[in-house]
């Protein structure tokens, strides 16, 4: 068997297309009649060479749990929230981010993504928080060696140019994992270096276009000491904006500069038309492409001309009498699933691919999403009737009730002829009625167990809440409770004539407000 190596001569098998009965390994035949065909054939080996990232989990595919809201990092298995202000973490099991934020599909690498903010603004406030910055970090499988080179490449997603404008994504370092996270309790503590233990190991411009989309970037770096840990985010200067400014990022690859040469990485997304592969050009290299480790044959540059189908790609990367082999590649092109729930009126149709569908009942069709892979939606219509309900209400005298536009002042039963939230017609059954509460104008407070306390009765559980407040004639206020049993502190107040004024809280939870005078006799 001929092993192929970088320290190895140039092997036989792969110059002499003549001879018979040995294994030609880039032609894609058989050609010693075993059965093997190229690198499947064990007289074809060669170092492969797969560069492995240092950050562990770089994908955010291996979690703790599922995410369910923001600000769930931890779901991430082994990424740190380095940051008080929190990163989040968002997965196709669950938690796809926020409303207002949505992420650009299909993600670059898997089902779950990061994303972060580079300066806020709270609804209720309105003032931007302009050193609110968002980071995730890891320690690394291994330390950074200093004065070694490495390339950090990753995908940056964008919502769009107002809520993901260009962006400095950024790369700081520490020696010691004991820093993340970093900035505890401070949520405006900006970036890590304006801490003690952190250097900036570098950054890259990266600009959304339009946004909806996701941009691969690398960062190329040598540091000046060894870094056992990492964080990534937006640069340091405070960002002055009046809206909150989002971003994602996936697939942190971090490796030498060396294995990073055999790395394969894609061109486009994996359904698009022009989909390719490619590993880094490099002078006096020559290349041969395989899909399943059969020879593609007139595959021989450092990017693919054409694409195979779905399987296993590598390339074997020669250079004189040496060889190395790229790891595996596996191609696999996505299909996305989706549910949907959509309600319609009667007489009303809904379109769902080439149909117009009118009855209710489950559907599945299959539809092409933007980056033209298929998305199979399992549709679930339902058609809503003309629907009656029962509304029972309460209000006071000279109030007014209002469903709606309309207006109703005196106690009874209404039909009245609604547009629901979907838009269909929808009949109400209106029993309104008054409430029913008695305040006294006369009490005695003379401990005979009659009439001695003063308040505000009502019937049944109507009253949930009563604050009652007594002045004397000077306008003085001698009392505030749910009733008063006609002393000022401890002590009995003479007879006469009290004003009052009392809150009710009603079991429909509006407060109203009443005011009055009552007679205190003994």
């Amino acid at each position: 068997m001929l092993a192929l190596g970088f320290l190895d001569n140039a092997p036989h098998h792969l110059q002499n297309t003549n001879n018979i009965g040995v294994e030609i390994c880039n032609n894609a035949l058989d050609d010693d009649g075993d059965g093997l065909i190229d690198l499947n054939d064990p007289d074809c080996t060669c170092a492969i060479v797969a560069p492995v990232s240092l950050i562990p989990n770089p994908s955010f595919e291996d979690m703790n749990c599922c995410p369910d809201m923001q600000s769930q990092l931890a779901c991430a298995g082994t990424w740190i929230q380095a940051s008080e202000p929190t990163t989040d973490y968002i997965n196709m099991c669950g938690y796809m981010g926020w409303p207002e934020f949505p992420p650009p599909v299909p993600f670059p690498d898997g089902e779950g993504i990061v994303g972060f903010r580079d300066g806020r603004v709270r609804q209720n406030l309105g003032e931007p928080e302009v050193n609110w910055k968002e980071y995730a970090g890891a320690c690394l499988l291994s330390p950074l060696i200093a004065d070694t080179p490495y390339v950090f490449e990753f995908y940056v997603g964008f919502v769009n140019r107002f809520k993901s404008p260009d962006i400095n994504i950024t790369f700081f370092g520490t020696s010691d994992c004991a820093n993340l996270p970093f900035g505890v309790g401070d949520e405006a503590f900006g970036c890590p270096t304006n801490g003690p233990g952190w250097v900036r190991l570098g950054s890259s411009f990266v600009s959304g276009g339009a946004g909806n989309k996701w941009v691969k970037t690398k960062i190329e770096v040598t540091p000046r000491e060894n870094i056992t840990a990492i964080a990534i985010g937006p640069d340091c200067p405070p960002v002055q904006s009046p809206i909150s400014i989002y971003y994602f990022f996936d697939n942190l690859t971090l490796v030498d500069l060396r294995s990073f040469q055999f790395k394969i990485t894609e061109k486009s997304q994996p359904c698009a038309d022009d989909f390719l592969l490619q590993v880094p050009l490099q002078a006096g290299f020559t290349y041969q492409w395989y899909k399943d480790k059969i020879a593609l044959i007139g595959e021989t540059a450092a990017h693919m001309m054409h694409m195979y189908g779905e399987g296993e790609y590598q390339v074997m990367i020669q250079k004189g009498g040496s060889c190395s082999l790229s790891g595996i590649y596996t191609y696999s092109i996505p299909v996305y699933n989706e549910q949907v729930d959509i309600t319609i009126c009667e007489e009303d149709v809904y379109p769902f691919g080439d149909r117009l569908l009118s009855e209710p009942g489950q559907y599945i069709d299959t539809f092409k999403t933007k980056y033209n892979c298929d998305s199979v939606v399992f549709l679930d219509l339902h058609v809503l009737g003309i629907v009656a309900d029962t509304i029972q209400a309460k209000m006071f005298e000279g109030e007014i009730y209002k469903i709606e536009t309309y207006h109703f002042n005196t106690s009874g039963e209404y039909l009245v002829s609604l547009v629901s939230s979907q838009g269909c017609d929808s009949l109400v059954f209106l029993q309104l009625d008054y409430y029913h509460v008695y305040i006294p104008n006369i009490f005695s407070p003379n401990g005979d167990g009659i009439n001695d306390l003063f308040s505000v009765y009502g019937v049944g559980e109507e009253i949930n809440e009563i604050n009652l407040t007594i002045y004397d004639r000077w306008g003085n206020q001698i009392y505030a409770g749910p009733e008063w049993d006609g002393k000022h502190y401890e002590t009995a107040v003479n007879p006469g004539v009290y004003t009052y004024m009392v809150k009710l809280k009603m079991d429909d939870e509006q407060e109203r407000q009443f005011a009055g005078s009552v007679n205190l006799i003994r």
